[in-house]
């Protein structure tokens, strides 16, 4: 890569290319991976869990003061941490485990601020079957490989193409009414709707302009640490429906300055309508 990265950012593309020649094995012999439920529709396979060890080892070693908050593992380190990783080492498990190439290592960068705070410091989203590296660092922009990027400039729903996460089987009743509410209001208004089964990408994708907006509800914060950065460095919004931080919450709705108005007030009135029928 001609970019010289930041020494964090360089930290973080090392660790995601070391985890990824293993994933990519994995992928193309995935009928021989062993695979376990972790609950209705969410599995962990033996890729996950090796990705993630690899991913804590380079980044421990590069950085050994620094807590983590990873998917399979949960947390680690100090309670009273500084700097903290928060990742994801395979997000779209689903669709890895059957052969679409459609799948990301996210890596997040907390730093704690006043108050007892944090700040994402920095991002990375890794897709190996493409080879496409999205990075940003806060206050740097956000970028593709050496692509600047920047959200779409749409101002038109019916212009529009969101992507969003369909709630499976475990969803709480509350959050599948308040889907399917915001769902059947937002698409008969705009050019398309999407679910491709890696919030993390869909992020990337809103931070490139390939997507105009985006939203789920109840994340996890290492489905989105990373994502939420590189939309904000392109340009775009990334907010809970009420106005706040995503990662506190796990509710988002991110898009370009013109659009995450209105995409949030749907989201917001199917929430309404879930509350309202008893949720």
């Amino acid at each position: 890569m001609a970019f010289r990265l930041s020494p964090h950012l360089t930290v973080m593309a090392n660790a995601a290319h070391k985890a990824s020649k293993r994933l990519l094995r994995d992928f193309n012999e995935v009928e021989q991976l062993q695979v376990s439920v972790k609950g209705p529709s969410d599995f962990v396979s033996q890729a996950d869990i090796r990705a993630e060890q690899t991913l804590r080892e380079e980044l421990n070693k590069a950085r050994p003061g620094y807590a983590f908050l990873m998917e399979e593992s949960g947390a680690a380190g100090s309670d009273n941490w500084a700097w903290r990783w928060v990742v994801d080492p395979l997000d779209g498990t689903t669709n890895f485990l059957h052969g679409i190439p459609h799948w990301a290592i996210s890596i997040g960068l907390e730093r704690r601020i006043a108050g007892g705070e944090s700040e994402l410091a920095a991002g990375l989203i890794y897709a190996p079957a493409v080879d496409e590296m999205f990075w940003a660092e806060k206050g740097g922009g956000a970028f593709v490989n050496e692509h600047r990027l920047r959200v779409s400039a749409r101002r038109e729903l019916k212009d529009a193409l969101f992507a969003t996460g369909i709630p499976f089987a475990a969803v709480a009743p509350v959050r599948r009414l308040a889907f399917a509410h915001t769902l059947g209001a937002l698409m008969p208004q705009v050019a398309g709707i999407r679910r491709f089964g890696a919030a993390a990408l869909d992020l990337a994708w809103v931070a490139a302009g390939r997507y105009d907006g985006f939203w789920e509800l109840g994340l996890h914060r290492w489905d989105m640490a990373a994502g939420i950065l590189l939309v904000r460095e392109a340009g775009g919004y990334a907010t809970d429906p009420a106005g706040g931080e995503p990662r506190d919450t796990g509710n988002l709705v991110a898009a370009n300055a013109n659009l995450h108005a209105v995409l949030n007030g749907f989201v917001t009135d199917g929430q309404a309508v879930a509350a309202a029928h008893g949720g």
